[in-house]
């Protein structure tokens, strides 16, 4: 800390003594004559002790020069003063921020930077907690340097994530950079997470739209060619196209719905649903919407629920659609076994609470295939699946959305014995 001198009101006592101890030699001295003169007997011993006496209290009373009592006072250093704004700023900032010294030890972290990386301590070094080459060797350079640096943090664990990462020295008026021991590094993170994501997705969206809207779109335009040309007149084969052409559109915009249903739950899927759903509800309603449909497959649906509540976190309509998916599936392609069952019991799972079931009695699939099912655009059997209008994303769809909400998604099933899928939920 620097020093700094300042005058401050005193008292008597306290400038007797600054005079006292500002004389003492000169005090010392004449006290050896009086005792010299006593001893030779100059002068009496009584007159000596009076005479030393009377000039100390002149010594005391009399004006002289000024006497200035100095006080020691703490100031913060400038360095200091500094560096506590630094983290001011730095704590200000919404995006995660930390503060490195020469040595790329860890000085300050702001709130964002110890929630996105909890075991960043101060006092540390940097790379006990941030081990990506491509960081550290742009801190290094920008240490030696003493230029910006910017480089894409690309991290897998816990989940994955993107970060644009900006390594600044931050300079000090009238300092030099390489010669200052208190130089330091300020070092920004900006997410680009979402942005990767929807990149990501906008890419996948083109490659499998394009690849399955170009069937249906080819059978369209041969279709509307034979309507306009050799079947212009022909009421039948016109009548004929026109179902088919209607079919078709019907498949290409479930196709589109699915696609985007599917691009909005990835864009969300690391952050968890806070809303609070009724599953037994929630089932029934389901049930009730697929009633028609089953009917006219001559497949009855029954619904066993126990008795215990059935309360758990969510999001309603995602929930809503995995449900509806699977019994669409189950319908569809287990009609051959007459019945579905669907069923909501306590899940016997550490971790989870709730298990839905849904059975059907069809003809099952060969094991090879069940760890594929839930692939985009995965089919068994394609010419099948489009005779059902399915679009391939159904089960795409149905584990995304239990991986949003920390779930587990199961499929047993083998030839003649129909498909069990089993959802668990926290």
């Amino acid at each position: 800390m620097d020093d700094l001198r300042a005058t401050r009101p005193i008292s008597p006592l306290t400038v007797a003594l600054a005079r006292l101890a500002a004389q003492g030699g000169l005090l010392a001295g004449i006290l050896a004559v009086f005792i010299g003169l006593a001893l030779f007997g100059e002068v009496g011993i009584v007159a000596a002790l009076l005479g030393y006496l009377a000039i100390l209290a002149a010594v005391l009373v009399l004006p002289g020069n000024t006497v200035t009592v100095t006080q020691m006072v703490e100031t913060p250093h400038p360095a200091a003063a500094a560096d506590d704004a630094v983290f001011a700023f730095a704590d200000a900032l919404a995006d995660p921020c930390l503060v490195l010294d020469r040595r790329s030890v860890v000085l300050h972290a702001n709130a964002a930077a110890r929630r996105q990386f909890p075991s960043v301590s101060n006092g540390n070094p940097i790379t006990f907690s941030l081990r990506n080459p491509e960081l550290v060797g742009a801190i290094d350079l920008a240490m030696r340097g003493g230029a910006v640096h910017t480089v894409e943090l690309h991290e897998t664990v816990p989940s994955e994530t993107w970060d644009k990462v900006v390594v600044s020295p931050l300079r000090r008026t009238g300092r030099d950079w390489f010669a200052d021991d208190n130089r330091q590094l300020v070092v920004t993170f900006q997410s680009l997470t979402e942005l990767k994501r929807v990149d990501a997705l906008r890419s996948d969206f083109i490659a499998n739209a394009s690849h399955e809207l170009r069937t249906p779109l080819a059978s369209l335009r041969g279709f509307i060619d034979t309507l306009l040309g050799p079947a212009a007149k022909d009421a039948a084969a016109r009548e004929k196209f026109l179902g088919i052409m209607r079919g078709q559109a019907e498949r290409m915009s479930k196709l589109i719905d699915d696609l985007l249903s599917l691009s909005r739950i990835e864009m969300h899927q690391h952050v968890r649903p806070t809303g609070s759903i009724d599953l037994a509800a929630l089932l029934r309603e389901v049930r009730e919407g697929l009633m028609m449909q089953a009917k006219a497959a001559d497949v009855e649906i029954r619904l066993s629920l126990f008795e215990g509540p059935s309360i758990t976190t969510g999001d309603r309509g995602q929930l809503y659609e995995v449900f509806e998916n699977l019994l669409d599936n189950a319908v569809k392609y287990g009609a051959s076994g007459k019945y579905v069952e669907v069923s909501l019991a306590p899940a016997g799972r550490p971790g989870f609470q709730h298990q839905v079931t849904v059975i059907d009695h069809g003809p099952g699939v060969e094991p090879e295939h069940v760890p594929r099912l839930t692939e985009r655009f995965y089919r068994i059997d394609a010419e099948v699946s489009r005779k059902k209008k399915g679009t391939g994303l159904g089960l795409a769809i149905v584990k995304h959305i239990v991986n949003r909400h920390r779930g587990q998604l199961s499929f047993r099933s083998k030839p003649g014995e129909g498909m069990r899928v089993d959802v668990f939920l926290p």
